[in-house]
């Protein structure tokens, strides 16, 4: 069973920085994608962020250039670097692995609050 473990949630200001990390206990050549997901209060989830095997990116038009995705594959770990943060990302953080289509694993979630 694959686990996805999310950290580096937190509360910051409008402005602020945060840098989500998702460690997995599979190695991420395993997947053919990997993706951080967010759902905020009353919303539906949303993919935010992609990153694939050959590590090409994608992402949603209301975080391009201020989020960055990447990885670490020595440490099977995948990150989501947030720059600019404004109130509207408050949301749970989730991490996706993904062997053919779906999203077949996901963390636990990771809360990212940001004060206006």
């Amino acid at each position: 069973q694959v686990r996805l473990v999310e950290s580096g949630g937190g509360l910051v200001r409008t402005g602020g920085s945060l840098r989500l990390s998702c460690a997995a206990s599979d190695t991420l050549f395993s997947f053919n994608s990997l993706g951080w997901h967010r759902q905020g209060p009353g919303k539906q989830r949303e993919l935010v962020a992609t990153i694939t095997r050959f590590e090409d990116t994608n992402y949603a038009d209301s975080v391009k250039g201020r989020f960055t995705i990447s990885r670490d594959t020595a440490k099977k770990t995948v990150y989501l670097q947030m720059n600019s943060l404004k109130p509207e990302d408050t949301a749970v953080y989730y991490c996706a692995a993904s062997r053919h289509y779906d999203y077949d694993y996901w963390g636990q979630g990771t809360q990212v609050t940001v004060s206006s």
